[in-house]
């Protein structure tokens, strides 16, 4: 039999819920942006990740996925969307806790968002805007350096 006296349970990620916070998608343009182009416009695509927590063992992660595709400086289509989950989260080790709710609750969340994009745009007259796999690891590494390179800055002597 397995001594439990310290506590300590398998870690555990579960999500209760996800929902759309915000969704909105522009088309200018229309009717005539959705004549046929000669070239794809230009994507530009930025990713946002969030974390409150919400009780002691629930975090609520939010990801914000905006699209703007231009041709010369016409917005063709510009899409937006805040898409939430709220994860229980329970027996991390406190170091973890940081890459779980930037790296691993974001990655689970991204399949849903990227189709929502995708449907959006479809619907919207436009070729599914597919949306690559966004390296979530990568992005939480350089938020990290870029908090702790701020925090240099702002405790070095004048």
């Amino acid at each position: 039999m397995a001594d439990d006296t310290q506590g300590t349970s398998s870690p555990s990620l579960n999500i209760l819920a996800q929902y759309i916070k915000d969704l909105s998608f522009e088309n200018p343009g229309a009717p005539r942006s959705l004549q046929a182009r000669d070239k794809a416009p230009a994507i530009n695509i930025n990713v946002n990740v969030n974390a409150n927590p919400l009780t002691e063992t629930d975090f609520d992660v939010v990801l914000a996925l905006t699209a703007e595709a231009k041709e010369g400086d016409k917005v063709v289509f510009a899409t937006e969307l805040v898409y939430g989950g709220v994860f229980r989260i329970t027996g991390f080790p406190q170091e973890h806790m940081l890459p779980v709710l930037f790296i691993e609750c974001p990655r689970l969340l991204f399949p849903f968002a990227r189709q929502i994009i995708a449907d959006a745009t479809r619907n919207g007259g436009f070729p599914p805007l597919m949306i690559d796999p966004i390296d979530f690891a990568q992005m939480f590494a350089q938020r990290v350096a870029e908090e702790q390179s701020r925090a240099k800055v702002q405790g070095a002597p004048n």
